[in-house]
């Protein structure tokens, strides 16, 4: 008869891990904050598609349903209502484009890791761990390793998803603020968002519909709208 492992572990060291793991959660979530980016006109869906419903909630509700709900999350552009508590603020000038509206939302934080998502991205939630674990690789490198592998972990200053067909996206990516605030051009209105892409940087490949957008009602499942 095998005996049942779990009644050889201590109640009081399992609930002293517990305490720990939940303590090691609590202080990596206080040091992350992620920027939606909720602007852009939706020309080519021709209304707002962040309101645009779909499998019962609305596009920007599943982006945000795909966050972890102990972060910090600063949606950029106008106001709308959302399922969970979000802070709104707005970039200058407003319509400025995607990098005044990184800038607006760094300028809301002062957090060191900074993630930034396209708030038209209603499956890219489970990318963002991904992403952060990324960051946190070099960390651990730069702590465990030397000389030029250590040197080489110090200048990256962000990891950037990079979807199926190669492309890598500036705006769903992970950064470290000193990176982030050194990469973005004063003013950043009207500059195009793939300035980022030349901080030093990692890229995390999602081959799936994760990495995706929806520009038109037909990018909806089913072409819900």
């Amino acid at each position: 008869m095998s005996r049942d492992p779990s009644a050889d572990v201590d109640p009081t060291r399992a609930a002293a891990y517990d305490e720990r793991m939940a303590a090691e959660h609590e202080r990596l979530a206080a040091a992350v904050a992620v920027i939606v980016l909720a602007g852009g006109e939706s020309r080519r869906f021709g209304s707002d598609k962040l309101v645009a419903s779909f499998a019962g909630r609305t596009l920007l509700d599943h982006v945000l349903a795909g966050l972890d709900p102990s972060w910090d999350v600063i949606c950029v552009g106008p106001p709308r209502p959302t399922e969970r508590d979000v802070r709104w603020v707005r970039e200058e000038p407003v319509g400025g484009g995607p990098l005044a509206g990184v800038a607006a939302g760094v300028a809301a934080t002062t957090v060191e890791v900074i993630v930034v998502i396209a708030g038209d991205m209603p499956w890219a939630g489970p990318v963002v761990p991904l992403l952060l674990d990324a960051l946190d690789a070099l960390d651990t490198l730069d702590a465990d390793r030397g000389d030029q592998d250590v040197d080489a972990a110090r200048e990256v200053g962000a990891a950037i998803a990079r979807d199926g067909e190669g492309h890598t996206n500036p705006l769903l990516a992970a950064y470290r603020r000193p990176a982030l605030t050194t990469a973005l051009p004063v003013p950043a209105h009207d500059r195009p968002a793939k300035t980022l892409l030349g901080i030093p940087h990692v890229t995390v490949d999602v081959p799936g519909r994760e990495a995706s957008d929806v520009d038109r009602p037909s990018d909806l499942p089913d072409g819900q709208a």
